[in-house]
């Protein structure tokens, strides 16, 4: 979602607006346009195909047959709705215009007569309406077409889907609040959607509302599902009490989104305290190497602390993108490089392995261990991913860069156009030049500025130990380093160049000793990349269970124009062990011993590639040896 933070008065930095950010070249400028030519006509057939937009026809009167479950499926249409919004924003596409337009139609049409809009109970169950905030979600749908109807005003000018959406949510005012309903939503996500409302129409009731639904939370009262409790919906604890991340890991994160939001327009202390409790509690204790959030199947949970499963970890696609959407409101908030520093690894890693290179196949689930027969659907029964990677894709760029302290801030490097001229700040269109992910390089042209001096702030990821900042090809040795960025100040005229290396080399990364399940491991990373093993690349007969990884191991790194869409691959000396008398037993007494059958080299693929090429086994973590 775009986030537009230029006058929250408790937002430290302020995110551009739309289309102030162009992304025009590398891994992203690839993916954004898979994503226009691929993956948003694939998501408008699917989305036909599966129903959802016959159950809002039926609405509207139009449609035949009968309703399509489950009773969610009109968010789907209003994520894929956002995302081909954000993508006109930069791109002009006719097809996908009319497309949009088809949609954008029918809503219009299905919206009530009194402002209430969800097929399913205005098709199957007229008079359950809000009977079931729990599991029902009425609220959760009406939060995403907000957004969607946002993104529509802000990327095309075009005002019909935020009257249906202001229709909507003045109507949700009149059933809940104080002396009216109680409740809140089961599946949080449209309080985060509320305050942008209010951002951008200036409607304070839209962000009271979005404080009443926070509020209302802690009280127990929700059933959970199946044999959970009140975790399950963080329905356990006032917002302001929690201590840890716990329940269905997507609604814990579209829920601190939304607190993060409230705290950006009231500064509320004790909101903010406690995402930064929640915030150190899921990332010192149940987040994945690749910012996967989620352990168990059961659920779609986090699970205790330490509780990290390679192979059986969930790991949903919607839950990081949640936690992308988390930390660039803590890093709007506090201008705090460890939240663009997540931000990152869930980007590269946790998100990006969703969808597959073709954009027309996704994954729900993001196991970091595969024994071998898992492939991307095409779509499934409950989409909610790959509508939401079409939104994230799309957004991509808005991460890049934000201005404030009478400057501009870099957080996301990637080759983009950065126009900071329609918001207070140094008047500056930056031109920023890279290969990142796969090189450490960044040049950062000014193309226009103003005529006062201003900062320029760069971050510094924190597996980057030694960055060298030049200007103009000359070292800069005075530069500001606080809070994860290295701050330069200049007189700047049109044609300097800041330029910034990172370093890459591969490097080990072992977990904490209490992660039982992949204790004695170690995973590589280049950059922000986690790594993976496939058995397609490996030699004949290795098999990945027999593989293991000394600790002083010295690894190349290889550009491949032809793999994967072109990425670097990591070459991993590695020693293959043989059964040895554990030939044909499972268990046997401690002194049985292993043999060794020779030595590999592994060949390493980012994590985010697996699956391309077929159902062969992976792996992230491979066993350490001493030598």
């Amino acid at each position: 979602m775009h986030v537009r933070t230029e006058a929250s008065p408790h937002s430290r930095w302020f995110s551009l607006p739309l289309g102030a950010i162009s992304v025009t070249d590398g891994l992203w400028r690839a993916k954004q346009e898979t994503n226009r030519k691929v993956s948003l006509r694939h998501g408008y057939r699917q989305l036909e195909r599966a129903g959802n937009f016959n159950n809002l026809r039926l609405a509207a009167e139009e449609g035949e047959g009968d309703y399509r479950s489950p009773v969610f499926m009109d968010s789907d249409i209003y994520k894929w709705l956002e995302a081909a919004a954000l993508d006109l924003a930069t791109v002009r596409d006719p097809e996908v215009e009319q497309m949009v337009e088809a949609a954008t139609e029918l809503i219009v049409a299905a919206q009530a007569e009194d402002g209430y809009l969800d097929s399913y109970f205005q098709v199957v169950g007229p008079e359950a309406r809000w009977s079931d905030l729990d599991h029902g979600h009425e609220l959760y749908c009406a939060g995403h077409f907000f957004e969607a109807a946002i993104a529509m005003k802000r990327a095309t000018g075009d005002g019909r889907l935020l009257a249906v959406a202001q229709r909507l949510a003045d109507y949700i005012d009149s059933v809940f609040g104080p002396g009216k309903r109680d409740g809140t939503p089961g599946h949080p996500e449209i309080e985060l959607a509320l305050v942008e409302l209010y951002r951008e129409t200036g409607e304070r009731r839209y962000l009271d509302l979005a404080q009443y639904f926070v509020d209302q939370r802690g009280s127990g009262r929700m059933r959970g599902y199946r044999h959970y409790g009140a975790e399950y919906h963080q329905d356990h604890v006032p917002v302001r009490d929690a201590g840890a991340v716990v329940g269905h890991a997507v609604r814990q994160l579209y829920l601190t989104a939304g607190v993060t939001d409230l705290y950006l327009e009231t500064g509320e202390d004790a909101l903010h305290e406690a995402m930064q409790r929640l915030w150190h509690d899921m990332t010192a204790h149940k987040m994945h190497i690749t910012a996967g959030l989620g352990a168990r199947f059961t659920g779609e949970s986090f699970g205790d602390p330490y509780e990290l499963p390679a192979d059986r970890c969930y790991c949903e696609t919607c839950a990081a993108i949640a936690n992308i959407m988390w930390n660039w409101r803590l890093l709007l908030a506090t201008g705090e490089g460890r939240y663009a520093d997540l931000l990152e690894r869930s980007l590269y890693n946790g998100f990006l392995s969703g969808v597959s290179q073709d954009g027309a196949r996704y994954f729900y689930v993001n196991p970091l261990q595969s024994r071998g027969g898992v492939e991307r659907p095409e779509w499934y029964g409950c989409a909610c991913c790959p509508p939401n990677v079409m939104r994230t894709i799309a957004l991509v760029g808005h991460y890049a860069a934000t201005v404030g302290d009478g400057g501009v801030q870099l957080h996301q490097y990637m080759a983009s156009t950065v126009d900071t001229r329609s918001v207070d700040g140094p008047g500056a269109v930056l031109s920023v030049r890279t290969d990142y992910p796969w090189g450490g390089e960044v040049a950062i042209e000014v193309v226009e500025t103003g005529g006062e001096p201003w900062p320029l702030s760069l971050r510094v990821p924190q597996w980057s130990p030694t960055p060298v900042v030049k200007v103009n090809g000359v070292e800069v040795t005075d530069a500001v380093a606080e809070d994860g960025y290295l701050t330069v100040r200049g007189a700047w005229q049109s044609g300097d160049v800041v330029s910034l290396s990172l370093g890459l080399e591969p490097r080990l990364t072992a977990p904490n000793p209490r992660v039982d399940a992949i204790r004695g491991s170690v995973c590589v990373e280049r950059g922000p990349l986690v790594y993976a093993v496939e058995s397609i690349d490996q030699q004949d007969g290795v098999d990945l269970l027999d593989v293991s990884v000394g600790l002083d191991v010295r690894m190349a790194s290889t550009w491949e124009g032809d793999l994967l869409g072109g990425v670097v691959a990591v070459d991993i000396p590695a020693e293959v062990t043989s059964q040895g008398d554990w030939e044909g037993n499972l268990y046997l007494p401690p002194e049985a011993r292993t043999g060794v059958s020779g030595e590999t080299v592994l060949r390493a693929v980012p994590y985010y590639a697996w699956a391309n090429r077929g159902a062969g086994t992976m792996r992230v973590w491979l066993p350490s040896r001493q030598k």
